[in-house]
């Protein structure tokens, strides 16, 4: 399977995971060694700011919500835009990092875009293209306005699942929270 590093993944009504309902996960990293992905659509009820003055003792640039990535626990995940505090390139002008010492060099800098997350969601090998062949998920390229947009509720997997299917063959407002009441 060709890579879907810099896809959103979209989850169908046939995932019936509550972790992954109508989430819209933008794939970091995906090769024959598995797969990382962070839930751009779950934001928390807390700000960056907050818990950066809570739990880091930082004074924190950055403010907007942090985000819930996904079932497993890990770092502090950023997705930003600034190229020099870069562990991976996800898409153009879009990078990813965990590194210490670059997370706080971009909370510290009220000029760059970025999103945190806590948690993530990973597959072992072989693991998400067994969910892909199953129709658990779907996948459009991910652009910047996409992962950065202040619209990250549930709305944005509404909004794109509307476009991705054309509004056609799958009525996003139908679909059930339970498949199983079809």
């Amino acid at each position: 399977m060709e890579s879907l590093k810099g896809q959103l993944l979209l989850a169908s009504s046939k995932l019936i995971d509550p972790n992954f309902a109508r989430a819209v996960v933008l794939m970091v990293q995906h090769d024959e060694n598995g797969a990382l992905g962070l839930i751009v659509n779950r934001p928390l009820e807390t700000t960056v700011r907050e818990v950066c003055s809570q739990q880091l003792d930082l004074t924190c640039a950055v403010d907007g919500p942090l985000h819930l990535g996904g079932p497993c626990e890990g770092p502090l995940m950023i997705v930003h835009t600034r190229e020099i505090d870069s562990q991976l390139n996800v898409i153009d002008g879009v990078y990813f990092t965990t590194e210490r010492g670059q997370v706080e060099s971009i909370l510290l800098d009220a000029d760059v875009t970025a999103k945190c997350f806590v948690g993530y969601a990973g597959w072992s090998p072989g693991q998400l293209e067994a969910e892909i062949e199953t129709g658990s998920w779907l996948s459009v390229a991910a652009t910047k306005d996409q992962i950065f947009t202040d619209n990250s509720g549930p709305d944005q997997w509404q909004k794109l699942m509307q476009r991705l299917t054309m509004g056609q063959w799958i009525d996003p407002e139908r679909i059930p929270d339970d498949p199983n009441m079809n």
